[in-house]
């Protein structure tokens, strides 16, 4: 597969993947025909990174289709200053992306693989990489005005939402009843609460159960 193939390949996910499905922001758009996605794909897995399907990366991982980054993206209306952080970036393509939107990304991976692999894959990018548990966040680099967690959970746990700062957003696709919506979210005076948009296919990531109530 040639460089040539790959921007061709590019274009045609932003003509029929990204514009047919509601990632009308133009920053959105430019950034994501803008990163070249191949590079956060493992090589024998490259002829896949345009398309519109979830990629295994091993470890019961998946990079998420564009659409839903797209969108997720889009519904956040992302001003250009957010200090960002994204949750579960895998292999750092969502991260790359937001990088192009935001002032700041933080990006958490706790599969020393992966992490060792988005590493290098965002090189020049900006983007500063922590390698630790997903459901904890970054608390170090707190409060974010934007979270990305790309993937599927059951709930935001508090110990992320407590990074968010007030008035800040989150995105993500949130489990309900095994269908993946969707959903922004934004945080006031500590309260959080979540918007679903659409349903769209999500790899779930792992550490974010719901909490099950006790019973005897």
């Amino acid at each position: 597969m040639t460089e040539h193939n790959f921007e061709h390949m590019r274009r045609a996910m932003v003509a029929s993947q990204l514009r047919t499905t509601g990632v009308n922001d133009p920053r959105v758009v430019a950034a994501m025909g803008a990163v070249p996605r191949e590079r956060f794909v493992p090589e024998d897995r490259s002829a896949l990174a345009y398309a519109d399907a979830l990629i295994p990366l091993g470890h019961d991982r998946h990079l998420n289709s564009p659409m839903a980054l797209g969108r997720m993206l889009t519904e956040a209306h992302l001003r250009g200053h957010e200090r960002a952080l994204v949750i579960g970036a895998a292999t750092g393509y969502a991260a790359a992306v937001a990088a192009r939107l935001v002032g700041s990304v933080v990006a958490v991976e706790e599969v020393p693989e992966l992490a060792a692999f988005a590493r290098t894959a965002l090189e020049g990018s900006g983007v500063e990489l922590v390698e630790g548990p997903l459901a904890e966040g970054h608390r170090a680099r707190a409060p974010y005005d934007f979270v990305l967690i790309d993937g599927a959970v059951e709930h935001v746990p508090p110990a992320i939402v407590d990074q968010v700062a007030d008035g800040g957003e989150v995105a993500l696709a949130l489990l309900d009843q095994g269908v993946s919506r969707l959903c922004v979210g934004r945080v006031v005076a500590g309260a959080f609460g979540t918007s679903a948009f659409a349903d769209a296919a999500a790899a779930v990531l792992p550490g974010f159960a719901k909490p099950r109530g006790f019973s005897f």
